[in-house]
């Protein structure tokens, strides 16, 4: 798997594979990553990515000949999920990201900024177009980090415990139970009898039980669609 980066703040992708779980894939050889810097592939004299909107408005938009350059030099664009992060894409899901891991495919993250890009170029390449939430960022950096690393905890040889993704939130409709480490006693709060009682179904009970509960109070949409009724 290669993610490859398109964005004008090349400065925002690099640092976050640089540390903790993403450096070390990388130096296993789990996934590669290419920045590349949009104004590289600008034909004017001060590298300017953007221009005003035809038909008025405020901002600027980003422009086409830039952005399809930087994508045209990717070898086997055709083969890639050309992903452009944006407002109104499909929301991203944990099940999005288990297709990506296994699709087989390279993904190139096209990151806006501004009021968008150009509609010509994302007709042009774009495959695929994701949101994060239902909210307004500065740039499209953030989201495609966000995807990047969702995807690559799918990847072989990214986390200690493979399994570990079968019972993380969202995995099955639910969100994730309460989790303790040691001590046993904090500041007079203990750690649940049962989770120290060494009987792995009852464990495994209360772990369903409290991950319900948790879904049924803060996310009563994953609730119904797991439990299939109305409570």
């Amino acid at each position: 798997m290669k993610y490859h980066f398109l964005t004008v703040f090349p400065g925002l992708i690099t640092p976050y594979f640089e540390e903790s779980m993403m450096k070390r894939a990388i130096e296993a050889d789990c996934f590669e990553v290419e920045v590349k810097d949009i104004r590289d592939y600008a034909k004017n004299k001060h590298r300017k990515t953007d221009d005003y909107p035809y038909g008025g408005g405020a901002g600027l938009v980003m422009m086409a000949q830039p952005i399809a350059d930087a994508l045209r030099s990717i070898p086997d664009l055709s083969e890639c999920e050309v992903i452009h992060l944006s407002p109104g894409g499909t929301p991203f899901t944990q099940k999005e990201a288990k297709k990506l891991a296994q699709g087989g495919k390279n993904l190139v993250f096209l990151c806006g900024h501004y009021e968008g890009i150009d509609q010509r170029v994302l007709d042009r390449f774009v495959t695929k177009e994701y949101s994060a939430g239902d909210y307004i960022l500065t740039g499209g950096e953030l989201p495609a980090l966000i995807i990047a690393d969702a995807v690559s905890r799918y990847l072989p040889g990214v986390l200690g415990n493979a399994e570990s993704l079968d019972e993380e939130s969202f995995s099955q409709d639910l969100l994730e139970y309460p989790q303790y480490t040691r001590p046993a006693e904090f500041e007079g709060d203990k750690v649940p009898d049962v989770l120290l009682s060494g009987d792995h179904k009852k464990i495994r009970e209360w772990r369903e039980e409290k991950a319900l509960e948790k879904t049924k109070t803060v996310r009563p949409d994953l609730y119904q669609k797991h439990h299939g009724s109305e409570f």
